[in-house]
């Protein structure tokens, strides 16, 4: 099992930028992709970024594409999301997951989750 703890939500102004963090319990990190996903009131959780176990591949969805971007530290066992250019739609609580082996889009595939935190961008 892997226990994920996020930090580093906040307020920010539309354009600017934010770096939120996961870590992990665990020696066995490094065999879990990650995910992050987000989820703003009263819709579903959403796909955000995801990436490979060593870190070599990372997916993203169109709406982050060129603003955001996903790396991890597996010395550290920690995932990051940076996210420049915010703007208020991206407002919401962001969410880091995990899932042996292989990435996956859909949120019904990540067995690990960790308690979110809240990004807020204002206009």
């Amino acid at each position: 099992q892997v226990q994920l703890v996020e930090s580093g939500g906040g307020l920010v102004q539309a354009g600017g930028s934010l770096r939120v963090s996961c870590a992990a319990s665990g020696r066995t990190f490094r065999a879990y992709a990650m995910g992050w996903f987000r989820q703003a009131p009263g819709e579903e959780r959403e796909f955000v970024a995801a990436i490979s176990t060593g870190g070599t591949s990372t997916y993203y969805s169109d709406f982050v594409k060129g603003r955001f971007a996903i790396s991890r530290d597996n010395a550290k066992y920690t995932v990051y999301l940076q996210m420049n250019s915010l703007k208020p739609e991206d407002t919401a609580v962001y969410y880091c997951a995990a899932r042996p082996t292989y990435y996956s889009r859909s949120s019904k595939e990540y067995a690990y989750w960790g308690q979110g935190t809240q990004v807020t961008v204002s206009a």
